[in-house]
C-alpha cells in the first residue's frame, strides 16, 4: 500500500494534530493476568479499531504517555503501553522477548479489557517505541533475536530511537550497521526526530539522543517506504506528559535539553503517527501527504522532512 494521486489530494476535516472526536479511556488491567504490568488507551464508542503497541523510553514509566496515548486514541485507535521494567541495565535483550509475549498475549488477552462494543482489528497492528523503546522496536522487526510472534506487525515507528551512549558505543543487541538502507524491514517505517535531543544539557552527562546513534542514523538504514520528520527546537523528553510524577519524572526534566513546553511536541508527534497509521493501516494518505507538502501545519518548525516512497 502506497500513497497515490487520488488519496493525497485534501486532509480529512479532523486535524491530527488536536485530540479528535472519539472519546477515549486508559484502562490499567491486574498486573497478575496480563504478560506485563499495562495501559491500555481505548475508544469507548463502537466500532473496530487498529492496534499500536507503543514502548516507553530507558527507566521512564509507561504513564508518562498517557496524554500521548489518549491523542492518537481519539483518532481511532487502541493503543497498548507495557511497563517493561523498572530498573534496567544496558541489554535491552529481554524487553525484545517481552514485547513478543505482549504481542502474542493480544488476541486472547486485550478483548477482556476492551469495552464490550469496541473490537480491535489485530490485522491493522502497528508497533512504536521511543528512545531506547525505539531501539527494542527497530530490533524486534528486524528479528535480532530469534522470536516467535504469532501476530504481524504492518508498520514501525521510531520516535527520537536511540541505539547506544555514541557511535561505536552501541548497548546489545546492536541494531544500527552503518550500512545505509540495509533494514529489510518489509513493511512502512516513520522515524521522528528532536533536533535538540543531540544537545547536551549538562557537560557531566552524554546528550540523551546523541549523533552517530540516534534518529539520522535509524532513518538512514531504512528502505522505502519510509518517512522522517525532525521537529527544531524540541528535546528527546518532549513528547512526554506535561507534568510526570514521581523521582522518574522529576528526572525527565533534568537529564535532556528541552524546549520551552512539552505539549507542541507531543500533539506534533501525536499527528504524525496518526497521519502514518491513517495512511499505512487504513489506506487514507490524505493527511500525512498534507503534511509532507506543507511543514507549516505542524504545531513545530520541522529543521528535516524527508520521504522515501
Amino acid at each position: 500500500m502506497s500513497p497515490s494521486s487520488s488519496s493525497v489530494s485534501i486532509c480529512s476535516s479532523t486535524n491530527v494534530f488536536a485530540i479528535g472526536d472519539i472519546e477515549t479511556q486508559l484502562v490499567k488491567p491486574d498486573e497478575t493476568v496480563t504478560p506485563k504490568p499495562l495501559l491500555i488507551c481505548t475508544p469507548v464508542e463502537a466500532g473496530e479499531f487498529p492496534v499500536l503497541v507503543l514502548l516507553h523510553g530507558y527507566l521512564l514509566n509507561n504513564s508518562f504517555y498517557s496524554q500521548l496515548s489518549h491523542q492518537i486514541a481519539s483518532h481511532g485507535f487502541i493503543l497498548i503501553v507495557p511497563q517493561l521494567y523498572s530498573v534496567a541495565g544496558p541489554d535491552a535483550t529481554k524487553e525484545i522477548e517481552y514485547v513478543v509475549e505482549i504481542t502474542n498475549w493480544l488476541a486472547e488477552g486485550l478483548p477482556k479489557f476492551l469495552p464490550p462494543q469496541v473490537n480491535a482489528d489485530l490485522t491493522k497492528l502497528g508497533l512504536a517505541g521511543h528512545s531506547r523503546g525505539g531501539k527494542v522496536a527497530f530490533a524486534l522487526a528486524l528479528s535480532r533475536l530469534k522470536t516467535e510472534l504469532k501476530l504481524e506487525f504492518s508498520a514501525l515507528i521510531g520516535i527520537d530511537p536511540v541505539d547506544g551512549m555514541d557511535k561505536g558505543i552501541q548497548t546489545p543487541p546492536k541494531v544500527l550497521t552503518y550500512v545505509p538502507h540495509s533494514f529489510n524491514l518489509e513493511m512502512p517505517v516513520m522515524v521522528i526526530g528532536s533536533g535538540l535531543g543531540e544537545v547536551r544539557k549538562n557537560p557531566l552527562f552524554p546528550a540523551c539522543a546523541p549523533k552517530g546513534v540516534n534518529h539520522e542514523d535509524f532513518y538512514n538504514e531504512c528502505c522505502k517506504p519510509a518517512c522522517y520528520f525532525v521537529a527544531k527546537d524540541y528535546g528527546h523528553l518532549d513528547m512526554l506528559d506535561d507534568e510526570t510524577k514521581g523521582i522518574k519524572g522529576k528526572v525527565t526534566y533534568c537529564l535532556c535539553k528541552n524546549g520551552k513546553c512539552r505539549e507542541p511536541m507531543r500533539r506534533f508527534v501525536g499527528g504524525v503517527v496518526v497521519a502514518f497509521l491513517k495512511g499505512y493501516l487504513e489506506g487514507d494518505f490524505s493527511c500525512l501527504m498534507a503534511i509532507k507538502d506543507d511543514a507549516h501545519i505542524a504545531p513545530v518548525v520541522l529543521q528535516k522532512v524527508d520521504f522515501m516512497i
